[in-house]
């Protein structure tokens, strides 16, 4: 995939930003400026993008939507994620969200930002955000990732499809296409329970008007509409008979995830399958990796190692590192892998290399391992 460039940044903004942080900084020593600054308005931080919420809408069931205006630009591709940090209960928690399509943010890194947060039974910041979020509510954005983005050159055929609060992803970069003028064909699959699931529904109807956008929403629990029940070849066959050779991009439950590539792998296809997951690999644990100890240098915590992740070990231990996704995409519980060998839980790699940085949520040790936690 050939990587997009984003615009350059405000070279004169950044360097007033940097000489009145310094400044500050000088001034309020030894406590850094935010500390002070935070008293006055959250938005003022320095360290840290903060974006308070302007926006909320709850008229879908089982997500949220809102809308954020960050205190300094944010820049982003369609399809891409960014981090949010939020405080529950004393305890700062982050998880990455992909933002809907925004014209400034895509530019320059200007304007508001909007957010589809679909409500997970177990999830703390997913609940939270469903049940809280306000105008007035301030979170932290970190910065934009991810490389689930459309080609350069745009294909001239595309195929979108989107699963429950996976929607948003392909739902930007379907937006952006029309943005950008993109006349070719683009096929969008959006899979809900109900008609009452369907978040940004003026959204989809405006792009269904497009004469060279096909939109689909099939109900998974209802009787409406031509298609109905989970994705299958059928539906793809209905909807783009021309698919073969197609690439298309998917978002959305493991489940609707395996079907597609299960179809394009019937053809061989498998490369043309591009794939933002939402939910955490799952993985069987190898009873050989499960021996020995997993040490946490920092804490000096040593618990016996069972296969699970390092993430897990550090929580099941008592601690409590910083993490996001849990999926190693957002990469914010990092740390170094000091001694012994881990394995990636997703592609079953193996790595040994001392004092190399690891995500935690995604390695498992196998054998002794030491990790500077």
């Amino acid at each position: 995939m050939i990587a997009r460039h984003l615009p350059p940044v405000d070279h004169a903004r950044t360097f007033a930003r940097k000489v009145l942080v310094s400044a500050l900084g000088t001034l309020s020593s030894p406590h850094h400026p935010d500390r002070y600054l935070e008293l006055v308005d959250p938005l003022l931080a320095t360290s840290v993008t903060r974006a308070r919420i302007t926006h909320v809408d709850r008229n879908a069931s089982g997500s949220v939507t809102f809308t954020v205006s960050p205190a300094r630009p944010v820049r982003f591709e369609p399809g891409s994620h960014v981090p949010l940090s939020i405080t529950v209960d004393g305890v700062r928690h982050t998880r990455t969200y992909s933002p809907a399509y925004a014209p400034g943010a895509v530019r320059d890194g200007s304007g508001p930002i909007v957010f589809t947060v679909g409500l997970h039974p177990d999830g703390i910041v997913s609940r939270h955000l469903y049940e809280h979020a306000q105008p007035g509510l301030v979170v932290e954005l970190g910065e934009p990732a991810g490389d689930f983005v459309l080609p350069t050159p745009r294909s001239e055929r595309l195929i979108l499809i989107g699963g429950g609060s996976g929607i948003t992803p392909v739902l930007s970069m379907l937006e952006g296409l029309a943005a950008e003028g993109h006349t070719g064909a683009v096929t969008f699959l959006y899979y809900a329970r109900t008609p009452a699931h369907v978040p940004r529904r003026e959204a989809l109807d405006a792009l269904a008007a497009l004469p060279n956008v096909e939109v689909v929403v099939v109900y998974t629990r209802s009787g409406d509409g031509a298609l109905q029940g989970r994705f299958d070849a059928a539906h793809l066959q209905a909807v783009a008979p021309w698919f073969a050779g197609t690439p298309v991009y998917v978002c959305g439950p493991a489940g609707l995830v395996s079907r597609v590539r299960d179809v394009y792998a019937r053809d061989g296809a498998e490369n043309l399958v591009h794939v933002e997951e939402f939910t955490p690999p799952t993985y069987t644990v190898d009873p050989d990796d499960a021996t020995g100890t997993v040490s946490f240098a920092s804490s000096g915590v040593v618990a016996d190692n069972t296969g699970v992740t390092v993430l897990e070990h550090a929580e099941n231990a008592g601690l409590t590192p910083e993490h996001g996704c849990r999926m190693g995409i957002c990469h914010s519980c990092t740390a170094v892998r000091l001694s012994g060998c881990t394995r990636d839980v997703r592609t079953g790699e193996l790595d040994s290399e001392p004092g190399t940085r690891i995500q935690i949520c995604i390695n498992a040790p196998v054998g002794d391992v030491a990790v500077d936690l």
